[in-house]
């Protein structure tokens, strides 16, 4: 027989219910001063992701040196984000080149961003990649997996796009293919100033 009392049990779901609301209310508040409450003309340039779609738990990648590691491990930073397969193209080398450069070009600020590189496919990756990408978090996913999570948009790839994750791990932007990197780099700078009252370098 249960004997617990029901008032005890709502109030605890209440508890439980203002607990999560501290925890994600800054996020919340600095979605709303971006999103929102704007200086009059300022527009977003990528595409925001409605509703926010959150890293799933099981979904792993691999290090160059083999571990395996949860994507999940990359929270608690901004993640400026591709995926494309591991023998890189044109279209991959370019977008690597656009992370770094977006990302260094954000000053003092760039240490609140990782540039993540998943990486899909079969091939070994490079040393040429590997020393290019040296500052970047390389890992090895499996594509179908990644597309759980991630998805294009209409008529696209996932390798088209650049992708922007929030520090809580939900996946929150999409720059379309052949983003202008000046205006990815605003909006990257815009979502950095709208957070910066709760989110901090490091994990």
């Amino acid at each position: 027989m249960d004997h617990r009392d029901p008032k005890m049990t709502r109030a605890g779901r209440w508890k439980m219910l203002l607990l999560v609301l501290v925890c994600v209310s800054p996020v919340i508040a600095s979605y709303f001063t971006y999103y929102v409450i704007r200086p009059e003309g300022r527009r977003n340039y990528g595409e925001l992701i409605v509703p926010l779609r959150p890293i799933p738990a099981e979904l792993t990648g691999t290090t160059v040196s083999g571990e395996t590691v949860p994507l999940t491990s990359l929270m608690h930073q901004w993640l400026f984000l591709s995926v494309a397969d591991s023998a890189c193209d044109a279209a991959c080398e370019q977008h690597l080149y656009f992370q770094r450069q977006i990302r260094e070009g954000l000053g003092r600020d760039k240490d609140r961003v990782d540039w993540v590189w998943l990486r899909t496919g079969e091939t070994a990756l490079s040393p040429q990649l590997q020393a290019a990408t040296a500052q970047a978090q390389v890992l090895h996913v499996d594509e179908e997996a990644i597309a759980q999570w991630l998805q294009p948009a209409e008529g696209y790839r996932l390798s088209d796009h650049l992708f922007v994750v929030d520090p809580m791990g939900n996946w929150m932007m999409r720059f379309e293919a052949n983003a202008d990197p000046s205006r990815m780099r605003r909006d990257l700078s815009r979502l950095l100033r709208a957070s910066s009252f709760w989110d901090r370098p490091g994990r």
